[in-house]
Formats: structure tokens, C-alpha cells, sequence
């Protein structure tokens, strides 16, 4: 089992941050949240993750009229705005990701199989972003993960061809103690769970 150091690290101490301090993310930092995030699990090893990391101001200043009003600041000021988003068509890469069944790209392809590829893409695809938000604590990024802002904007600005689709964002960096609210309360056990 992990330490008490790194479950605070990964659950109990980290926080949703909303300000992050001038202080650069880079590129080996995200190279390092994609290596321990690709192990993690996903039915048939289908990975529809995509993810589109936005650094720059020219990048973030086109996602800027799809952010909800109270996210705009902090998202311009973070060192990096991660887009997650889904691949819509990641079963044309299970023949190479799930290689001991050739035949499992046909129990998502073809129209009459539309909606269930749509829902494994975007159950996978927030599995995926799950991990991610664990691999960037992983590495010591704090995480500012939102879904306000609007998928109807990004997608044509970002994904013109529709193949992928947006699900949700995360600023990244190093937070910024000040800006961080109050703990909200969690649910116990026995609200939330049941052994049958």
C-alpha cells in the first residue's frame, strides 16, 4: 500500500485549484503525466483519450469564448490548460491495442454499433481523464479540473473534423494556496455505499 505521504498527495490533501503561481509546467512534466497515465485500465484496452495540452496565450485565447465567465481568469493564467477529450473512433486501433482479438473492432463499428462506441468512447475517455488528474498530482502538479465551458464552442475550434469531442478541462500547475476555497464536506461510507 502507498505511503500516508502519497495518499495525501494523490487524494487526501490535494485540492481543485483555482489560482496557480507564475511558475512554468514543462514539456517533461507532460510527458510524465501521459507515461503513468496509459497503464491504467480501460475495457478492451480501448484508450479514447485524447488530450490537447494549451500552453500558449494565442491557444488559450481561442478557448477563451467557450469558457464559463468564472473560469476565465484562472484558465489564462494557468501554465497549462489541458483539454481532455475522446476519440470517437478508437475502435479503428483495437486491431494493434487489443491484439488477442482481431475481431473486437466490429463489436463497435458500423452505424447500427454507433451508440455503444459513443458511450464506451466517452466512459473510457473519462476514465482516462481520471487518471490524468492522479498522474499530474503523481508528478507534483496541483490540477484545476472544470466542465464549465461550453463543448458546442471548442469542438469546431479545436476538433473541425468531429472526430474527437471534448469532455472536460484541467489547468495544471503549481496552485496557488491563496485562491483555494474552503474543504467542502464528503460523503461517509454508509451514505454513499452498500455491500449486498
Amino acid at each position: 500500500m502507498l505511503d500516508a505521504n502519497s495518499l495525501d498527495l494523490l487524494f487526501r490533501a490535494a485540492r481543485t485549484q483555482n489560482g496557480f503561481l507564475d511558475k512554468p509546467v514543462s514539456d517533461e512534466q507532460l510527458k510524465q503525466i501521459h507515461e503513468l497515465m496509459k497503464w491504467a485500465p480501460t475495457s478492451a484496452n480501448c484508450q479514447p483519450a485524447r488530450i490537447l495540452f494549451l500552453r500558449s496565450a494565442q491557444a488559450k485565447q481561442r478557448l477563451e469564448p467557450a469558457l464559463g465567465a468564472s473560469n476565465v481568469a484562472k484558465t489564462m493564467s494557468a501554465p497549462v490548460c489541458a483539454l481532455i477529450a475522446y476519440d470517437t473512433r478508437f475502435y479503428e486501433h483495437l486491431p494493434k491495442m487489443f491484439p488477442h482479438n482481431q475481431d473486437a473492432i466490429n463489436w463497435f463499428k458500423g452505424a447500427d454499433k454507433k451508440a455503444i462506441a459513443d458511450i464506451t468512447a466517452f466512459r473510457n475517455g473519462s476514465l482516462q481523464g481520471a487518471y490524468f488528474l492522479l498522474a499530474a498530482r503523481a508528478v507534483g502538479l496541483d490540477c484545476g479540473p472544470m466542465s464549465g465551458f461550453d463543448n458546442a464552442k471548442v469542438d469546431p475550434e479545436f476538433f473541425p473534423d468531429g472526430r474527437f469531442k471534448s469532455n472536460f478541462l484541467c489547468n495544471l500547475g503549481y496552485g496557488d494556496p491563496a485562491k483555494v476555497f474552503a474543504r467542502s464536506p464528503r460523503f461517509e461510507f454508509e451514505e454513499q455505499c452498500s455491500i449486498l
